[in-house]
C-alpha cells in the first residue's frame, strides 16, 4: 500500500511536462481542458455579473489578489473515486456530453479521463485535520497542516490554484503532501475536487496529466454524472 499511495504520485511526476509556477505550461488537468468553452460561452451572452465573475473563476481566469487562504475544512466529508464509474462505463454519456460541445469524440474523451481519473485509493475520509485514505481494503490515517497555496498557468491562457496541506502527524506510508484542486479559490464547500499526492511538494506542482478526482460517497454513479454533465 506505501508504494501504490505514499510513491505513486511522485514515480509519475518524474516525466511529466514541467509546470512552472506563473509560467505557461501544458493545458491537460481537468479545469484547463474546458476553460475556452466556458469563458468564451459566458462573455457571448447577456449574463449576470456575479454568474459570470463565478463561471470565469471555474474556467481559471482571476487575479493573484482574488486568490484566499482556505481550511482543511473546506474539503470535510466522505469521498468516492470517479475512476469505478469510468471503468463500469457509468460515465460515458458523461463523454458523449463532452464529445458534442468539444473538439475529440467520445472514445478520445474517455482515453484522456481514464488517465487523469486513475487511482487505486477508492474513498477519502476528511474530518477535521485528519485525512483517511481507503486502499483495496486497508486505511492509512494522519493529520495535515496547511501549506499555503500556489497558483500555476496553463497554456491555454487560464490558471489553477493548488491549496497544499503538509502531513504533521502519521505513519511515514502516507504521503508527505497532499494537494488540492476544485475551481474555487477562496474559502467555500467543495462539491467534488482533484487530488495529488506524494512526498515532494514541488514536483506534485508539475503533475498535470493524473489527477485522482472524488465526489461525496453518498452520490451513485448516475448521480455522480449528472453533476459532471451540469458543469
Amino acid at each position: 500500500m506505501a508504494m501504490s499511495l505514499a510513491k505513486k504520485l511522485s514515480v509519475l511526476t518524474v516525466g511529466s511536462v514541467a509546470l512552472a509556477i506563473g509560467q505557461p505550461a501544458i493545458s491537460s488537468q481537468e479545469e484547463a481542458e474546458a476553460s475556452a468553452h466556458a469563458h468564451n460561452h459566458d462573455h457571448g451572452h447577456a449574463h449576470d455579473h456575479d454568474h459570470t465573475h463565478d463561471q470565469d473563476i471555474y474556467a481559471g481566469y482571476f487575479e493573484d489578489g482574488q486568490v484566499e487562504d482556505r481550511a482543511l475544512s473546506d474539503w470535510q466529508g466522505d469521498w468516492q473515486s470517479v475512476y469505478p464509474y469510468l471503468q463500469d462505463g457509468t460515465l460515458d454519456e458523461v463523454f458523449a456530453h463532452k464529445a458534442e460541445q468539444g473538439k475529440k469524440t467520445a472514445e478520445e474523451y474517455k482515453a484522456y479521463y481514464e488517465e487523469g481519473y486513475r487511482t487505486d485509493v477508492e474513498r477519502i475520509v476528511i474530518d477535521g485535520q485528519n485525512v483517511t485514505f481507503y486502499e483495496n481494503g486497508e486505511t492509512l490515517s494522519g493529520d495535515y497542516a496547511y501549506d499555503g497555496y500556489e497558483i500555476l498557468t496553463y497554456e491555454a491562457g487560464n490558471r489553477g490554484v493548488r491549496y497544499i496541506f503538509e502531513l504533521a502527524q502519521g505513519p511515514e506510508a502516507l504521503p508527505q503532501f497532499i494537494q488540492f484542486s476544485d475551481h474555487s479559490i477562496s474559502p467555500t464547500d467543495a462539491d467534488h475536487y482533484h487530488l495529488y499526492w506524494g512526498d515532494d511538494r514541488a514536483a506534485l506542482l508539475k503533475e498535470v496529466t493524473n489527477w485522482p478526482t472524488y465526489y461525496p460517497s453518498e452520490l451513485s454513479g448516475e448521480e455522480v454524472a449528472q453533476e459532471m454533465m451540469a458543469h
